[in-house]
């Protein structure tokens, strides 16, 4: 590849995709039991899923400044693209800026672009998958980055917890959303509008929520038939398959990922969450 890429663990794609494909791999943190840990490193998706169903909290923090220095750096000469999990959730793009800027000091010349893919979990990832193909077919950097942002102004992101008080807890929304989610067995169905999480619609029941979110696909999607879908799952491989058949037999898409959401983004959606990711109409 021409371009060397960069991302983050909040695209919830395994650690072999980043060895696999040669695509440097700048964990988050997360913190639990008084104890730091790098996300798909040192600690995994389930560790943080059996500590939230015991009623631990556990908290994640953006990666050091220093850290993206160091990855930065080791590929000063060669065109670098770095695509971020999205500024309105982390702090995550504005230190990796700020970094970049440190090293274009030391390296001029550097070509090092950063991306707010405004995306999260897997719809990022589905980004970061989009531009690794790009970089493997010998684009150039302007033409990659170009694509990888109009893919993510159009990717959609719908998904649903099983306990909005986590999402609150992080700040993520607000605790008089977290209430109201919590009454009568309703389901929230959020989506997340230019790099923030919006609560949608509120569904009573399973079977009526995975309609709704395939319902849903067909009224925000273009032809799916060709195209990759993701789905995500906080430890919920049974309903993330089931949804897999559904989209399956309503649109025939080319590919489907299926992925577990990871420590960093679980840790703030919990255990029972599911998001589907597909290309999206022109929002424009």
């Amino acid at each position: 590849m021409n371009v060397h890429l960069l991302a983050d663990s909040a695209a919830d794609l395994p650690k072999s995709f980043y060895d696999e494909h040669h695509i440097s791999f700048i964990p988050l943190k997360v913190l639990l039991d008084e104890k730091e840990y790098d996300d798909l490193l040192t600690i995994q998706p389930l560790d943080v899923y059996e500590a939230m169903r015991e009623g631990k909290a556990p908290k994640t923090s953006q990666p050091s400044m220093m850290r993206f220095k160091n990855a930065f750096s080791e590929l000063a000469g060669k065109p670098a693209l770095y695509i971020a999990f999205s500024s309105e959730l982390s702090g995550t793009y504005q230190t990796a800026v700020m970094a970049a800027n440190e090293v274009k000091e030391e390296f001029p010349d550097f070509d090092l672009r950063i991306i707010d893919s405004k995306c999260a979990s897997l719809g990022y990832g589905l980004a970061v998958k989009h531009a690794l193909k790009l970089a493997t077919n010998g684009n150039t950097i302007q033409e990659i980055e170009s694509s990888v942002k109009d893919f993510c102004e159009h990717l959609e992101h719908i998904f649903t917890v099983d306990d909005l008080t986590y999402l609150a807890r992080g700040g993520r929304i607000s605790k008089a959303s977290a209430f109201v989610g919590g009454l009568l067995n309703i389901k929230p169905l959020l989506h997340v509008e230019d790099g923030k999480l919006v609560p949608l619609e509120k569904i009573r029941g399973k079977k009526k929520l995975l309609k709704r979110m395939i319902e849903l696909m067909k009224e925000r999607s273009v032809d799916l038939s060709g195209q990759t879908v993701g789905i995500s799952h906080g430890d919920d491989e049974e309903t993330a398959e089931e949804v897999k058949r559904m989209i399956e037999a309503e649109f025939q898409p080319g590919e489907i990922v299926v992925n577990m959401v990871g420590s960093a983004v679980g840790a703030h959606s919990g255990p029972g969450t599911l998001a589907v990711f597909f290309p999206g109409k022109d929002k424009r």
